[in-house]
């Protein structure tokens, strides 16, 4: 990963306390996390001395004899010990797409709303009891920040995301086959990307089935994603404009007639229509977030629907 002393957001507009403060109630749960963490917020299959009772099971040597059941031995004259739902700390891992047209834009790059949507949902994370990671997808996955526990562990995270950098040639599906090949314990990998990549959408969808998680898609847009005469830089009697890839940097200079705006936002529909439904089939998390907006309210519109991956 390509970093240096050049910072691309200040670390206090990352590590903001309105901005923790305001997500403090928010909670993100995972039905089925891999047993083996620590004892935590999260619900896992495996069977032990929790506080939720599951099941019963009949006694074996070995078993806990405060588990046995006395109730149920009196009544019929068996052994029986009572299973309760373990909580587990889960692992979050949170994969910034580090490409370029996540940072060619001005005033507000994508990567601001990125970065600060990693330290929204890692507070909460953290405040679960449960692990953070973050890494760089470009060319490869890069870990930024190794296995964080505790929002003690904030101000440094603020640190080490103030200082990405954009990576020329970057590949997103080929980053996530990576990082789906590193032996992480399973738990829930959260996406933080346009998603516009030269390989295209389905590439990427294949990638993202190589993950052996649960997952959150965060989806970074800009309004002149959908109407690009919105955009900055088109002046408002719509003359010829110029659109460049932010990826490859080639431009094409079009003119935005209704015919040619109609066009451009019915393959744009389609793109995202291919997004949602990815998500969807997968039972995966999908958040599309205006980067022109309030992270926060968007972040708890979602968490008000009810999350549960």
């Amino acid at each position: 990963m390509a970093t240096n002393s050049q910072q691309i957001m200040d670390p206090n507009l990352l590590f903001d306390p309105e901005l923790l403060s305001r997500i403090e109630h928010l909670a993100l749960m995972v039905s089925n996390v891999q047993s083996g963490g620590r004892l935590a917020e999260q619900r896992t299959r495996a069977r032990g001395q929790g506080m939720e009772f599951a099941d019963f099971k009949p006694y074996v040597a070995g078993d806990d004899l405060r588990a046995i059941d006395w109730n149920s031995y009196r009544r019929l004259g068996k052994v029986f010990v009572r299973l309760f739902e373990e909580q587990q700390a889960m692992p979050v891992y949170f994969l910034v797409d580090l490409s370029a047209s996540m940072f060619n834009e001005t005033p507000s790059p994508r990567i601001h709303a990125a970065l600060r949507s990693v330290m929204a949902l890692a507070a909460i994370v953290l405040a679960q009891y449960d692990s953070v990671s973050v890494f760089a997808l470009g060319k490869q996955a890069a870990q930024i920040q190794k296995s964080l526990t505790g929002r003690g562990s904030l101000p440094r995270m603020a640190q080490q995301l103030s200082a990405v950098q954009s990576i020329d040639d970057a590949n997103l599906a080929s980053a996530l086959q990576q990082f789906a090949g590193m032996p992480m314990r399973r738990g829930l990998v959260v996406v933080l990307s346009d998603f516009f990549s030269p390989e295209g959408l389905p590439a990427i969808s294949d990638a993202l089935d190589t993950l052996p998680h649960a997952k959150l898609l965060v989806q970074l847009t800009q309004p002149w994603d959908q109407q690009p005469q919105l955009h900055p830089q088109v002046n408002s009697s719509g003359a010829d404009v110029r659109f460049q890839d932010c990826e490859t940097l080639s431009v094409t200079d079009v003119v935005l007639s209704p015919k040619v705006l109609k066009a451009y936002q019915e393959v744009y529909q389609a793109f995202n229509d291919e997004l949602t439904h990815y998500a969807q089939s997968r039972q995966a998390g999908l958040i599309p977030l205006d980067c022109q907006s309030d992270i926060v309210e968007q972040l708890s519109d979602w968490f008000a629907q009810g999350v549960n991956l």
